[in-house]
């Protein structure tokens, strides 16, 4: 295209009229928001000269929706970090100018869950939701349904058939990826040691499911022991890790399939053994980055979170325009593999 693109050039790339453009460009009465984004579209491909004008025109036109988290932990950098990418999500969505709100919860009782959620609804137009499927969280799930205001579960599932979706990984995969690592990384078959944060954890519950099934497929000679509940908390992991590996000097392997990692590592660390069992944990962290770099953790499987907020934000505006009811059932995203090598 010789000299610089005009507006004319804008309207027959666009497919519309120079007036609308015209009227995209000076705010000048009502444009749908279809026809502005296509609008703003056409002016970035052409390089045009107001295109971040246009955009701002285009944006201005389009619907405000507040869209709510509520995390767990906020201490922990995996909870830091998911916060920082639902807002980036919300703030970066082309269909709609949005706001996220975030809140966490600290501890896992139902009660403390559900006031907070419904704290966090009041302001909000759709939330998302980590939490353990427990009956007093997933009626509070249906109030808020019957309200118009839909909760999507992110992580680990939540009051099935109620709750509007589900966005996260396929965790029975995950549970067996854990297991396949633990059987082809330890130096014999012995003892396998297994923690969830909770028993209502779907999330965890299918991890163990997983892994469960892939020994009992795969690699009978291994002898799972009694699951244990850290309650997510890294002190419980490390005292219990250290028990475990008291009464059983032939651990071979040990998966936390939650929070509390920390704990898992540190008891290593403190043991100084010449070769401590394989140890599969979630997510890279400053923690289990230093845990891959001291060949202390074998395998951390991590969630793309960036990916998960966008998915997550995507379902959760379409939820708001087409109403509560309708559901998409379960989004499940590839995981990322972290090993020593590849930190």
């Amino acid at each position: 295209m010789a000299g610089r693109p005009t507006i004319a050039d804008v309207a027959r790339e666009a497919g519309v009229s120079v007036a609308t453009v015209d009227r995209v460009l000076n705010g000048r009465l009502p444009v749908k928001e279809q026809t502005a984004r296509r609008v703003a579209e056409a002016a970035a491909a052409l390089g045009f000269h107001a295109t971040s004008l246009i955009e701002t025109r285009s944006r201005a036109a389009l619907p405000e929706y507040r869209l709510g988290f509520l995390l767990q932990h906020p201490e922990q950098a995996f909870y830091q970090q998911f916060a920082r990418q639902a807002e980036a999500a919300v703030t970066g969505a082309s269909r709609f100018r949005g706001r996220a709100i975030v809140a966490h919860w600290t501890r896992q009782e139902p009660e403390e869950i559900v006031a907070t959620l419904e704290r966090l609804a009041r302001s909000c137009h759709a939330v998302g939701l980590v939490s353990p499927d427990h009956p007093t969280v997933s009626a509070a799930i249906e109030r808020l349904k019957s309200r118009g205001i839909p909760v999507l579960a992110l992580l680990s599932d939540v009051a099935a058939g109620i709750r509007h979706g589900y966005v996260g990984l396929d965790n029975r995969k995950v549970g067996r990826t854990a297991a396949w690592m633990i059987a082809r990384a330890a130096l014999r078959p012995g003892r396998v040691a297994v923690f969830v944060g909770s028993p209502r954890f779907t999330g965890h519950e299918l991890r163990e499911i997983g892994l469960r099934s892939y020994f009992r497929e795969e690699a009978p000679d291994f002898t799972l022991l009694e699951t244990r509940v850290n309650l997510e908390t890294p002190e419980v992991t490390r005292q219990t890790l250290i028990s475990i590996m008291g009464e059983n000097p032939d651990l071979a392997g040990c998966y936390v399939s939650g929070g509390g990692m920390e704990g898992a590592i540190d008891a290593l660390r403190s043991l100084r053994l010449a070769r401590p069992p394989v140890l599969v944990v979630n997510e890279l962290t400053p923690e289990s980055r230093a845990g891959l770099a001291e060949n202390l953790v074998t395998m951390a499987i991590g969630t793309p979170l960036p990916e998960l907020c966008r998915s997550a934000v995507d379902i959760m505006a379409q939820a708001v325009e087409d109403g509560a009811a309708a559901s998409p059932g379960q989004t499940f995203l590839p995981f990322d593999i972290h090993l020593p090598e590849t930190i």
